[in-house]
Parts: C-alpha cells; structure tokens; sequence
C-alpha cells in the first residue's frame, strides 16, 4: 500500500492540486483504513528519501526524461495544509541552489510568472488589494511605465503585469488566458489566495500568497532577487527584511 500511496501522490501532484484524504482512501487505502496513520507516516518518510541515477544503471540515453523527473520522485515531503478538510500538497525538500526551483521545463515559463507575482504581493506588504495602486511604495516597479497602465481589469495586481505587457483579458502565446492562469490556476494549485473584500461596490479582491507558496518559497530569496534588480542592500525594505528572516 505505501508504494501505491506513493506513486499515486507523484501522479496527483503533477497538476499541483491539493491531494484529499478522502481520495486517497478510496483509491489506494480502500480496505486498510484501519492501518491510514501508518502507511502515510512510512509514505511520508519514503517520500523524503533522497536518490538519484547512478553510472551503471543502465538508463541510458533514453533517461533523460526521466533524470529530469528525479528530483521530484525524491526529496519530497507531505505536508498537510487543511487540517479541517485533510488536504495534502509534496513540496521539494531539497536545498535551494541560488534560489532556484526545481520544476518541468513546460512548466518554468508559469512558474516564472508566478514568482514574479508573489514577489510583488511579498513587496506591497503580504497584500494587495485591487484598490491600491502598483506605482506606490514601498514596491519601487522594476519596469518603469513606458505605455498606458489602464488595463482592462482594474487592480493593482492587473495593472502590475499590463506594466510587464502581460495583458489579462488577451491571449498570452506562452500563458494563454492569464486572467484565468491567476484566478482559477494558480488559486486551484494554492499557490494564490484571492479573498472578496465585503461591502465593496464594484467587487474588490485581495491577493495574497497560498499555503503552497508559503512552503515552497522562499522569501529571503525572493526579497534577495528584487534587492539585486534594484541595486539595494535587502534591509532598505525593513519589514519585508524582519519577514523574510523570521520565515527562514
């Protein structure tokens, strides 16, 4: 049962949806519901297991996709994020190399603009809430406007990537309908939370990081990379500096 567990936890979390404790009773644990702590305890411990290929393994060159795999089939940890309604993601477990992240190469052009976008929610103060403005501080835009920052969707979020000529409401060739990349994706993957703000007229939202987000990224890396953007020493941003040490 752990290697069924397993295999079908590496399958789920190819779509970085959350995992439901009731799938997996009823697709892998099924009559050994009385035997669940223990075989996610060794799921779990299995998971964080490192490997990798070695010389003589025989995988040849007919390996290379899976080589790529590898870092996430080891190295990787359940974590429960919904006690309430037991929801279940893997994150990586190994180190970080210069704040990098292991992801598929069809998948780095969306992480990119996810990061992207959590670092400006990191910078506007955890975050942001369409009636703010992306042009105040303490975010200091990387781009300066060169064109209209009217986008079609009002926000602050939504005029930030129309600064980065990312247009929601346009087709995008590498992300498609970005408005539904953002609100639906990467809030389905919980790496986004988008809350309604009550008694708002038109509706307004707040914008902050998932719980995904907020174990598999790194702050201190993200405020690291807009320092070296913006030529800055990271504690010029105090607050976002106490932050991301204390969430190190």
């Amino acid at each position: 049962q752990v290697s069924e567990l397993v295999q079908f936890l590496l399958v789920k979390d190819q779509k970085k949806i959350p995992i439901k404790r009731a799938d997996m009773l009823k697709n892998v644990i099924r009559e050994y519901r009385d035997a669940y702590s223990e075989i996610l305890n060794r799921t779990g411990k299995t998971l964080q297991e490192v490997g990798g290929t070695r010389e003589g393994d025989g995988l040849g060159e007919t390996s290379r996709e899976l080589t790529l795999v590898l870092p996430q089939v080891f190295g990787m940890q359940l974590v429960e994020i919904d006690s309430k309604r037991h929801m279940y993601i893997l994150i990586n477990n190994l180190p970080r190399a210069g704040g990098k992240y292991l992801c598929r190469d069809k998948e780095k052009e969306k992480m990119g603009l996810l990061l992207v976008i959590l670092s400006f929610i990191f910078m506007k103060g955890s975050s942001v809430k369409d009636s703010e403005s992306s042009l105040k501080p303490p975010w200091y835009p990387i781009l300066q406007p060169t064109h209209s920052v009217t986008p079609p969707f009002p926000g602050a979020l939504w005029e930030f990537l129309h600064l980065l000529r990312v247009y929601p409401g346009r087709p995008h060739q590498v992300f498609g309908d970005v408005r539904k990349l953002v609100t639906e994706e990467f809030v389905r993957q919980k790496y986004l939370e988008i809350t309604p703000i009550p008694l708002t007229d038109p509706p307004e939202f707040k914008y902050q990081w998932g719980p995904r987000a907020e174990k598999e990224i790194s702050k201190k890396d993200v405020l690291n990379a807009v320092a070296k953007i913006q030529g800055k020493d990271p504690k010029f941003w105090a607050s976002q500096y106490s932050e991301a040490e204390a969430t190190h």
